[in-house]
């Protein structure tokens, strides 16, 4: 904001969110204080009103990790509980990662809020590092791996002995060596399994109901308690003891968590891999002596020294020595990329040859490598629209269990008759046995019902698709912002691309200087460049520097205007030039017919034309070529062969505009559209063929990036744009255009089949349960492969050859 108008403004807008009542704009503070029902007005809204009207409220985005979680409707209940907390503008939790997003605004809400009210949902905040970017997990990871493994096999340790003990029951109907002894036991070697080593199970199944709602743990509790409960029981009631089923159940339980803990790890395994890049150490020169600090203690300005094999400590530029540099940890560029004095680094890249003098530009959270970090975890805290399907299920899951959990036990004891008739149906089945009491029937359904639908491969199912799919998008040099993102570029029908710095390398030449009569190639170029030397147009900058390489001492303009769009004016030595299109000339007055033969040659061979007046009169036409990228019209086939329309949007006249789009095989074309203008074409493109990637360099294309249903920057090394798309493509080659939207087609299709089998298997096994067909132990298996299945079909993506190997050379 920078006036009262600006303040009224706000203040009408934000007026207008149902629910404000009343709302004080102070220009001073640049604060906003509004008054409103927190019942009817999220954050989240009053931060989009205010960013649809043009300006932005600073959010800041912290990634939390959060224990205790165990299943979906925990996701639920911690969003709900972070999403309450005034400031809070979004929070995403991901059960895979067990990780929570929050976006939020500073001042408002604090990390201490964070940590009360998740720790009033009944879950804990895990330490939470300097600057809110996840620590190294390999730790972490391997403690969860090692204790997952250690309940394990003390349930396995104890188990077993049930299962040896129950053999002779089994198989003769032996109770070996008493009825007494034998139930007993069956109690004492089931009570560490449940008690001990399944106490996380029973702390979190309990917390949850003490909170007032049920997760996966919940239904676990319930079911080995049930059945545990059976054991005392048949002591003094006429009823089968189920004792050591429920150790096995528990068992069973805890593997398919180790397995889980096992899988996930090998999910999250893009993070860890990034935070292992990055230097732990830097040499620095301070007061002329050469000294080694650790990588905390590197300030912005420090001049490092970088030896050959040695990892580059931060992002900088290069003061002395010439050396190749493997970058490929960045963009996934296999070849080192040569680096002088003046060029900028990466911080974690591979210095291969020569030493290195490096002054630092960026430390800590704003290192190259931290960004990508910070991305990726973004991307894999978010979710995919197709999952606000499946969190809407989840919501009402658990109580619908419980609620058919209690229909079948009131089933069996109101109608054995009927049931018992459909059990004994189901008597081919070896561990169906129709001759068991009513009541023992009933439990052992119950207790089915209980166990095997337990919603955990429901919140696995898409979390961890999209942890594996943006880590490989982190491999390959494809930046994925959100898991919307993946699931809209998939669905995208036209692929739009800006020109200069995307189709072409961005780096325009003068190739042509045609001086008009009277005028000479020197005269022309002196005028012309000095002029220029006010500009910071790239085509201007390759008008000064041919000027530069013709030997021309050039002269400072004066009076210099920057006409958007069309061109410069200026005064240089007292006579008036203006440098520009077709457009600025006749908006002065001034034809080019004179130069007209000239002006469509160069059109026609794909340059840029550049014409220059002097003191009212035509002085010449200077030629700009700006050469394809090598993967360009590759790139393009391959988007063809897709299925996908392309199209080129740009501000260049239309003859050069439709010369490149032939060379490079662009369906549509549309020229002279300036920055405002690109997003009404995006808007019409969508509005003729649907979803629309539009592909540009993130800076001046910026607004046609947010408008696009899937924007796509160019970036390349430090000079990443990483706020400006969707996607960012950080090698800046096309290829990774067509690689993203096979990234997106692949993890999409492993987020439907995840979602699919967890669906299927709940719709599938539950009546099986009902009608009393499914052992209890059975069911926990059941329930446990179906979550391990889901983090395993995940983990097939990196399977996937998502790579475009072949490029054509223009």
């Amino acid at each position: 904001m920078t006036c009262a108008s600006c303040v009224a403004h706000v203040e009408h807008v934000l007026r207008g969110v149902d629910g404000v009542e009343d709302v004080a704009v102070n220009l001073a503070t640049e604060r906003a204080t509004l008054r409103f029902d927190p019942a009817a007005v999220r954050m989240a809204d009053l931060v989009r009103a205010v960013q649809e009207t043009g300006y932005e409220v600073p959010t800041e985005t912290m990634v939390l990790p959060i224990g205790g979680m165990t299943c979906a409707a925990c996701v639920a209940h911690v969003e709900e509980a972070l999403r309450r907390l005034p400031g809070v503008v979004s929070a995403v939790v991901n059960l895979a990662t067990e990780k929570a997003t929050v976006t939020f605004i500073p001042g408002v809400v604090s990390i201490a809020d964070f940590k009360k009210a998740v720790a009033e949902a009944g879950y804990e905040i895990l330490d939470v590092p300097a600057g809110g970017v996840a620590a190294p997990e390999e730790d972490e990871a391997e403690r969860k791996m090692r204790q997952a493994r250690f309940r394990m096999r003390v349930a396995w340790a104890f188990t077993v002995p049930i299962i040896l003990w129950m053999l002779p029951e089994m198989l003769w109907g032996v109770m070996w060596p008493s009825h007494t002894v034998f139930n007993l036991g069956m109690i004492l070697l089931a009570a560490p399994v449940l008690f001990w080593v399944g106490r996380r199970t029973y702390r979190s199944g309990l917390s949850a109901a003490l909170h007032g709602f049920a997760n996966m743990d919940t239904l676990i509790t319930l079911g080995t308690g049930v059945s545990f409960l059976t054991g005392p029981a048949s002591f003094f009631f006429p009823v089968a003891n189920y004792a050591g089923v429920a150790a096995m159940i528990m068992a069973f339980h805890l593997t398919g968590r180790y397995v889980e803990e096992t899988a996930k790890g090998r999910a999250s395994q893009a993070i860890r891999k990034l935070l292992e890049l990055g230097a732990k150490t830097a040499r620095v020169v301070r007061d002329g002596i050469e000294i080694e600090v650790p990588i905390e203690e590197v300030r912005v300005g420090d001049v490092m020294v970088v030896r050959p094999g040695e990892k580059i400590p931060t992002d900088g530029v290069v003061l002395e020595g010439e050396s190749a540099v493997d970058e490929s940890m960045a963009t996934g560029e296999s070849m080192p990329v040569n680096k002088r004095p003046g060029d900028e680094v990466i911080g974690a890249t591979v210095n291969q040859e020569g030493l290195l003098k490096v002054r630092a530009t960026r430390v800590g959270r704003d290192t190259f490598l931290a960004q990508v970090i910070r991305l990726v975890e973004e991307a894999q805290g978010s979710k995919v629209p197709i999952q606000a399907f499946a969190d809407r299920v989840t919501a009402v899951f658990v109580p619908i269990v419980l609620g058919i959990a209690l229909l079948t036990l009131i089933a069996w004891l109101a109608f054995p008759g009927f049931m018992r008739t459909l059990v004994t149906a189901g008597s081919f089945l070896p561990w169906v046995n129709p001759n068991l009491g009513t009541v023992t029937l009933a439990i052992i359904s119950t207790v089915a019902v209980l166990v095997i639908a337990c919603p955990c491969a429901l919140g696995l199912a898409t979390p961890t698709a999209l942890m594996v799919g943006s880590g490989m998008g982190a491999e390959h040099g494809i930046l994925i912002r959100s898991g919307e993102a993946i699931q809209t570029l998939k669905d995208v029908r036209v692929v739009v691309f800006d020109k200069t710095g995307t189709l072409t390398k961005g780096r325009p030449e003068v190739t042509d200087v045609v001086p008009a009569e009277g005028m000479s190639e020197e005269e022309l170029l002196y005028l012309a460049g000095s002029a220029e030397r006010g500009s910071e147009h790239p085509l201007g900058r390759a008008v000064v520097e041919r000027a530069g390489a013709r030997g021309l001492a050039l002269a400072d303009p004066a009076e210099f205007q920057a006409l958007r769009g069309r061109g410069i004016a200026a005064t240089v030595d007292g006579k008036r030039v203006l440098v520009g299109s077709r457009r600025l000339m006749e908006e002065a007055g001034l034809s080019p017919a004179p130069l007209e033969g000239a002006l469509r040659r160069l059109e026609e061979e794909a340059k840029t034309a550049i014409l220059v007046a002097v003191d009212g009169r035509m002085g010449g036409v200077l030629a700009v070529a700006d050469p394809l990228k090598e993967d360009a019209v590759a790139a393009v086939e391959e988007l063809h062969r897709l299925g996908l329309r392309t199209a080129m949007i740009t501000g260049d006249n239309r003859r050069t505009a439709e010369a490149v789009a032939r060379r490079v095989g662009i369906d549509e074309v549309r020229a002279e559209v300036l920055p405002d203008g690109k997003v009404a074409e995006v808007r019409r493109l969508q509005g003729e063929h649907g979803r629309v990637a539009f592909v540009g360099d993130g800076i001046n294309d910026a607004p046609a990036l947010k408008g696009a249903d899937v924007g796509i920057a160019i970036g390349t090394g430090t000079d990443i744009a990483i706020e400006a798309g969707d996607v960012t493509l950080v090698r800046g080659e096309l290829a990774g255009v067509v690689e993203a939207i096979h990234l997106s087609r692949a993890t999409f299709r492993k987020i439907r089949q995840n979602l699919f089998w967890a669906f299927f298997y709940n719709v599938v096994m539950i009546p099986l349960a009902v009608v009393g067909w499914m052992h209890p132990v059975l069911a926990e298996i059941a329930m446990a492969t179906s979550s391990v299945t889901v983090v395993t079909n995940a983990n097939t993506l990196r399977r996937v050859d998502i790579r475009m190997n072949q490029f054509a050379t223009n």
